[in-house]
């Protein structure tokens, strides 16, 4: 497989988010996701409003294969910085018809680095 480019990243979002837009978003139940929410002091609309304003310069990693999720799409790796503390957040497309799916939306427990990101 090529190298992902920051092209490849701005079509996955902008189809991730259209589709969000039409099927809305699962978060998957995760108690680390739960409590990002308390941590950070956010909603779950605000961590919807994070995920929408997700750019290139965001990416991390992926695709890559969701082996607990078979004949699903693969999972996308993004970073933010929310209050001032790095925030990981997996997401991915979700099956064809159905809202796309965030696995993971927690404060980062490892140095993200982003590959498109200028400073």
């Amino acid at each position: 497989m090529s190298p992902i480019t920051k092209d490849d990243v701005e079509k996955f979002l902008e189809e991730f988010k259209t589709k969000l837009k039409v099927f809305r978003i699962i978060y998957e139940h995760r108690e680390k996701n739960k409590q990002a929410l308390l941590d950070l002091e956010i909603t779950p609309i605000q961590r919807t409003h994070f995920i929408e304003k997700l750019k290139a310069e965001n990416y991390y990693a992926g695709p890559k294969t969701d082996t607990n999720d078979f004949g699903s799409s693969d999972y996308w790796e993004f970073g933010t910085v929310i209050k001032k503390q790095e925030v990981y957040i997996k997401i991915k497309m979700g099956k064809v018809n159905n809202p796309v799916i965030c696995i993971s939306f927690h404060v980062a427990e490892f140095k993200i680095t982003y590959p498109f990101l200028t400073r």
